[in-house]
């Protein structure tokens, strides 16, 4: 089991920025693909964006295209997510998780491991 521990959260006015970190221990995940997705209230969690470790594929849902940026360091078992131009429809709990293999996914039902998640509150 790989253990995930989201940080970075935090209240931010529209048009702002945040970094969400999330540091990894336990089983070894190198090379299965990591995400972020998120959950607001009275809604379903949502996928939001992921990392292939095999080649840096990327992929985002359409909402954050373009404002949002996921990386990774290898060497300190890190994902972050760097949200710029930050809205008010993007307050949620965000929360880290990792595949259960190397393919990059959009499906919840495809992240074995997950964090418990930090709250990103963005206000208008």
């Amino acid at each position: 089991q790989v253990q995930l521990v989201e940080s970075g959260g935090g209240l931010v006015q529209a048009g702002g920025s945040l970094r969400l970190s999330c540091a990894a221990s336990g089983r070894t995940f190198r090379g299965n693909a990591m995400g972020w997705f998120r959950q607001a209230p009275g809604k379903e969690r949502e996928f939001v964006a992921a990392i292939s470790w095999r080649g840096g594929s990327t992929y985002y849902a359409d909402s954050v295209k373009g404002r949002f940026t996921i990386s990774g360091d290898n060497a300190k078992n890190t994902v972050y997510l760097q949200m710029n131009s930050l809205k008010p429809e993007d307050t949620a709990v965000y929360y880290c998780a990792a595949a259960r293999t190397w393919v990059v996914s959009t499906l919840i039902a495809d992240f074995g491991s997950w964090g418990q998640g930090t709250q990103v509150t963005v206000s208008a």
